[in-house]
């Protein structure tokens, strides 16, 4: 028998069979740029994220939030202490010193944890409190207890050497999370810092993002499942384990189908079978001119459009081969490893992140300017929180200062930078590293600092619609506006009234910033219904009682805010009780009249209906907003702009109390 008609091994014949049909066709199909690889897969994708699935908090890490998180409590939910000590009247302690110390009688409780405190603090008083008890009516201030002495006397006094600041070692209600605040944003990537936020505002179950189901399949005669014997010329699937490791990274849930030998209609029926269980799938090996490569013809047969590129110029990755079957992405990798992982992070990562709602990644550390001044303990090596802002001169890192009893702290910061032991402060203007947390290294789109309020939240929220970011400081109004002037923002929300015109914010604006209008909201006086002082009476008319009634307790505002200002002119230089009391928020004002550790105070009308507490028209006010006028044609900008005159935006402002300026 000669030669070319003897018998070929079993298996051979459909071997030739493949080489013979392969020398017919080009080795690729057409080699294109990356660049125009991925326009012509994407052009057939939907890159939306996936619908939201309701998971508890234990399983909720890793996850996307599918929607905005609104906070339906304080957290703390009252004025707490941050030491062990004494709470006081601050003003009872100026001039205490070494030479003249302050004696204050001891009132007959000790305020512990969990529980609520009885007595008043008056006049030369003061009640023991642990850390993180609740601070009592009357008093506006911590003491340490290394700072003081105690004279056992019958009633017991203690002797204190230091003068205490109004607000020293409380942390006010609110300051952390505050009721009707965005706590987390629809695309937040959830981790131990979000599962800490959503906690604290007691909630058990979240609404995520699904994550999309990836199919993985590796082919080849050649390949054995890890933990079995190598047969000869085999070799492991190494690339099932890691393409599934990396849909997992990226944020997928990996299918793990398993090796596959080079069997066309086995293959066929088993990528059929994960179309129909998954939103993707990625196969490797099969898909270069080689004799048994035919995934690539595979995928031209399952359905439309089938094959849109099938080879690359990269290097590696050049036999990539990307496809689309009925609206589902297919990828066909290249079977050697590093050319595997090179294309699925380029091609595949990408595409799983979007659907699972997770923004593209991040780097590791960036250099910035910080540009206030922080002070630092010496001895300790100090690591500050800073949330990355882009000024007209670099990236700026901006210490958060909520402090480290703040659940937001962590989870808002960028990253951290180390300010050295031996330094008692960093300058401001100094030059930085930034250790990113979590590899947020992408810069928000738009930079919001100044006076906050919550339908600026919705504005703000339309930015995720165009796939943008925002970052908000609350600052205070006269903080923005510096921050403006500077170039450290982008927008600066303001409501200053001008106490020459009467006008709200035009007097603010200044070559280089332009104003645009916001909306109008009341600013009025809270109080707890039921109080006779209040009910029933004009602003004008209750105001003139608590002001000759010595038992009123108001709670002010920080100094710079807009409401402060607004206080201060209808005092008319008058400094009632608890005027020194000057939380940062109007959910802290309204906290403490709710709860009955003050009894008045200015806020907005919108936080007054919140707290179900009285309200007295005071004025309405403007809240607008100063545009830095160098960044106007930023996309971040146009987009809040544009959100503004949206009226599904102004219908969902007037829903919160608020009425959007007719221009």
């Amino acid at each position: 028998m000669s030669e070319s008609r003897k018998p070929r091994p079993t298996g051979e014949s459909d071997l030739f069979a493949r080489v013979r049909a392969a020398a017919r066709q080009e080795q690729f199909l057409e080699v294109v740029s990356a660049s125009e690889a991925r326009i012509r897969f994407e052009q057939h994708l939907d890159l939306a994220p996936l619908p939201a699935e309701t998971v508890s908090l234990a399983a909720a890490r890793t996850r996307v939030l599918a929607h905005d998180v609104v906070s339906a409590v304080d957290a703390p939910p009252f004025d707490r202490a941050n030491v062990d000590g004494f709470a006081v009247r601050a003003a009872d302690t100026v001039g205490a010193s070494d030479g003249n110390p302050k004696i204050f009688t001891l009132n007959e409780e000790v305020i512990a944890c969990g529980h609520a405190p009885v007595l008043t603090v008056v006049p030369d008083t003061c009640t023991a409190i642990a850390t993180g008890g609740v601070i009592p009516r009357g008093a506006d201030a911590v003491v340490m207890i290394e700072q003081t002495e105690l004279i056992e006397e019958n009633p017991p006094r203690i002797e204190l050497r230091r003068a205490a600041a109004p607000g020293q070692f409380i942390s006010y209600a609110g300051s952390d999370i505050a009721r009707g605040e965005t706590l987390l944003r629809r695309g937040t990537h959830i981790g131990s810092r979000e599962i800490g936020m959503l906690a604290a505002s007691g909630l058990d179950r979240v609404e995520v993002v699904r994550r999309p189901k990836v199919a993985v399949l590796s082919t080849g005669d050649e390949l054995v499942e890890p933990g079995r014997s190598l047969k000869p010329a085999g070799v492991y699937d190494s690339n099932g384990a890691i393409i599934a490791a990396a849909v997992s990274e990226a944020g997928g849930e990996p299918l793990v189908f398993g090796a596959f030998p080079d069997d066309a209609p086995m293959l066929e029926r088993t990528v059929r079978e994960a179309l129909a269980v998954s939103e993707m799938v990625v196969l490797s090996g099969g898909t270069s001119k080689g004799a048994g490569d035919l995934s690539h013809r595979v995928v031209s047969r399952l359905g439309n459009p089938g094959v849109l590129v099938h080879g690359v110029a990269l290097k590696p990755g050049k036999p990539l081969c990307l496809g689309v079957v009925d609206g589902k992405p297919i990828v066909v990798l290249p079977g050697f490893p590093t050319s595997a992982i090179f294309t699925f992070h380029a091609f595949v990562a990408p595409v799983i992140r979007a659907r699972a709602g997770l923004p593209p990644e991040a780097t590791q550390t960036v250099n910035a300017r910080v540009p206030v001044r922080v002070a630092s303990e010496l001895g300790r090596k100090e690591f500050v929180l800073v949330s990355l802002v882009k000024g007209d001169q670099g990236t700026i890192a901006f210490p958060t200062g909520k402090g480290s009893g703040a659940v937001t702290s962590f989870s808002q910061a960028d990253g951290f930078l180390e300010i050295d032991a031996l330094a008692s402060a960093l300058d401001a203007g100094s030059d930085v590293q930034v250790t990113l947390i979590g590899n947020a290294a992408r810069a928000p789109d738009l930079v919001v600092m100044g006076s906050h309020d919550v339908a600026l939240d919705v504005v703000v929220g339309a930015l995720a619609d165009h796939g943008l970011t925002a970052r908000i400081l609350a600052v205070g109004s006269l903080g923005g506006v510096a921050a403006a002037t500077r170039g450290e923002c982008d927008i600066a929300p303001v409501h200053l009234i001008d106490p020459a015109s009467g006008q709200y914010n035009r007097h603010l604006v200044t070559d280089g910033l332009s104003l645009v209008p916001g909306w109008r909201r009341m600013q009025g006086i809270l109080f707890r219904h039921g109080d006779a002082r209040f009910e029933g009476r004009s602003a004008t008319e209750a105001l003139k009682t608590v002001l000759a009634d010595a038992s009123a307790l108001m709670v002010n505002r920080n100094a710079g805010a807009g409401t402060r200002v607004l206080t201060d002119k209808l005092l008319g230089g008058a400094r009632p009780a608890g005027y020194a009391n000057q939380p940062k928020s109007h959910n802290a004002v309204a906290a403490a009249i709710a709860q009955g550790r003050a009894d008045w105070g200015l806020a907005i009308e919108p936080v007054a209906k919140l707290y179900g507490l009285g309200f007295l028209p005071v004025s309405p006010e403007h809240y607008d907003f100063l545009v830095v006028d160098s960044r106007r044609e930023r996309a971040g900008i146009q987009v809040f702009l544009a959100a503004l005159r949206d009226e599904r935006v102004r219908a969902r402002i007037r829903a919160l109390g608020m009425e959007p300026d007719r221009g």
